[in-house]
């Protein structure tokens, strides 16, 4: 029993892991010969307690996995830190480069139910936090919902259009041309994908001006926060994405008229309290883990069949969405949009989290970190010497895995939730580490 409980340990308390079975050999090599030593190390999945290796899905949505979501949150929170404070291979001088935060909404589609300040939403009633009311349409009839899926399947080409435009409008207020601008500047930035209740995505970013080799350069005399704000409002006003035509109807693309911008160190983000580097990236970082099951009760998994909506009993307003995304799927000139596909996702198939390749360090760095901090641990746990006695020699590994499953044994189920509640494994990319 103790063999099993440190298996299911290891898994940080995911619910749905992977399990493998096959084996994995460690052998000592001798660089300068090329001679292969004997085995130093083997595991084999038949050996273990459960059965086979149990491997943690990774899943980043929080009603798939709640723990593999939260470590996803942490290094999404540990990425966009980094590019706003440093730390984790960014300069420090990152926090002197202009910043700003940025939001970018969808048009409408229609009236909505909503809570507009301290009055009272259209409908004549001032509704609660949680009212399931919130964001569907005041008239379902007169929504527009082939507008709303299509909208989400252009979001990602919208944002690139948006960024070509930031370029161009930088290096005008600049007096540069657009080929001399990745000479002087860079825009560097992360953002993530929200959805709105109505069930449309917008997008939260970090924007930073850096010098031309990025985060490790200044940037140039002529950069601030207020050049970035105006550059950023006037590109989002040209982005624009012209759409299929539909039944004679021509659809076109923009961002909505609600663009907020914020001076990191500025303003607040809500509530009174300053718009700080560590509040920006756990804002940021709390829509990493979240799609649109979390904001409109939908699906978070793809339909194999259109039928299936009969037995799942969702909200009116999200089964008309998915439903609209099927039906338009269907049709051979948005075959490239697979909608169909995406339908659970109510059109929006573009990555939730996104960065540029100079605003910091990578998700898969920090993996990598966190797995190798892992293994010297269970190396000081073997008792094994953790560094290389010989510079000379290194560790060949031979493995073939092989799926054999997903998720639990019910007796498994139990015991890892009876480690759940007092799991405290520490990593060395927790919410204090800096």
């Amino acid at each position: 029993m103790p063999g099993i409980l440190r298996q299911l340990s290891g898994l940080g308390g995911c619910t749905r892991p992977i399990r493998l079975a096959g084996h994995r050999t460690e052998h000592q090599v001798d660089t300068t010969t090329g001679e292969i030593g004997p085995a130093l190390r083997r595991l084999d999945s038949a050996e273990l307690p459960a059965g086979d290796l149990l491997v943690r899905c990774g899943n980043r949505r929080t009603t798939r996995c709640a723990a593999c979501a939260e470590t996803y949150r942490r290094d999404t929170f540990h990425l966009i830190t980094a590019g706003l404070r440093g730390g984790k291979g960014t300069p420090e001088e990152v926090t002197t480069h202009p910043r700003v935060f940025a939001t970018f909404t969808a048009p409408s589609f229609g009236p909505v139910h909503n809570r507009p300040g301290t009055g009272a939403c259209r409908c004549g009633r001032r509704h609660a936090a949680d009212d399931p009311e919130l964001g569907t349409p005041l008239d379902p009839d007169r929504y527009d919902y082939e507008s709303a899926v299509l909208w989400n399947a252009h979001a990602g080409m919208l944002w690139r259009r948006f960024t070509i435009h930031l370029r161009r409008e930088i290096a005008r207020r600049a007096g540069l041309t657009q080929r001399e601008l990745p000479e002087r500047a860079r825009v560097s930035f992360a953002k993530v994908a929200e959805y709105q209740k109505r069930g449309a995505v917008h997008f939260h970013a970090v924007i930073r001006l850096d010098g031309p080799a990025g985060s490790e350069s200044r940037p140039p005399y002529w950069a601030s926060a207020e050049l970035l704000t105006d550059a950023i409002r006037s590109a989002a006003s040209r982005a624009v994405v012209p759409g299929p035509v539909i039944d004679g109807r021509t659809h076109t693309f923009a961002f909505g008229r609600q663009l907020d911008i914020r001076t990191i160190h500025g303003p607040d983000l809500d509530g009174g309290q300053a718009l700080t580097d560590r509040a920006v990236a756990a804002y940021i970082a709390k829509y990493a883990t979240k799609g649109a099951e979390t904001a409109t009760s939908t699906l978070d998994r793809r339909l194999r069949f259109v039928a299936e909506l009969a037995g799942m009993n969702l909200p009116p307003h999200a089964e008309r969405l998915i439903r609209t995304a099927w039906i338009l799927g269907g049709r051979k000139d948005l075959a490239h949009l697979r909608l169909r596909a995406w339908a659970h996702m109510l059109g929006f198939r573009g990555h939730f989290s996104t960065k540029t390749r100079r605003y910091s360090t990578t998700l898969g760095a920090l993996r990598t970190a966190r797995a190798q901090w892992r293994r010297l641990q269970a190396a000081i746990a073997r008792g094994d010497d953790p560094q290389p006695v010989d510079s000379e020699e290194t560790t060949l590994v031979l493995a073939h895995w092989a799926y054999a499953g997903t998720g639990l044994t019910p007796t498994e189920q139990w015991l890892s939730a009876s480690l759940a509640d007092n799991a405290t494994t520490p990593t060395p990319e927790g919410d204090n580490a800096r």
